[in-house]
């Protein structure tokens, strides 16, 4: 168990570390760019991490379940599956609204209206920040039900 909780505490801490660091580190330096460059870079991230991000929150997922399986019956495991549960809506929520504007964003066009895009970006980032505390809420739960 003790692997188990290890791999679950890095993958699910380093995956709500990156997206915290989105949201309150690249995004608001991303805003003080021309509308231009802001774009671009807004189109190379969304690439990088909508290529990765799908299988780490997988990953994310699975050990959660691992962890809420392998305690079933102890005292944690509402916690436990309170944490999947969040971690799962997070992910349905993610695949309705947030995944169809990223895929937007990582196919901008260089030439593409900047009011739009920028307009779309905002809507994104507004429930971005929603995700990370869900994600966040998920973590809390997860350490706790360990912990009980």
């Amino acid at each position: 168990m003790l692997i188990l909780n290890i791999a679950t505490i890095l993958s699910i801490g380093l995956m709500i570390g990156t997206e915290f660091a989105v949201s309150v580190f690249i995004n608001p330096i991303l805003s003080q760019l021309d509308d231009r460059a802001r774009l671009a870079s807004i189109r190379l991230f969304a690439a990088k991490l909508g290529f990765v991000m799908p299988f780490w929150y997988g990953l994310g997922l699975i050990l959660l379940l691992a962890e809420a399986f392998l305690r079933r019956g102890q005292t944690g495991f509402p916690l436990l599956g309170g944490a999947a549960g969040i971690w799962a809506a997070v992910i349905v929520l993610t695949l309705l609204f947030l995944v169809p504007i990223n895929n937007r964003m990582a196919r901008l066009a260089p030439d593409a209206p900047t009011r739009e895009a920028l307009k779309d970006h905002g809507k994104w980032d507004a429930m971005h920040r929603v995700r990370v505390a869900a994600l966040a809420a998920a973590m809390v739960l997860f350490l706790a039900g360990i912990h009980v």
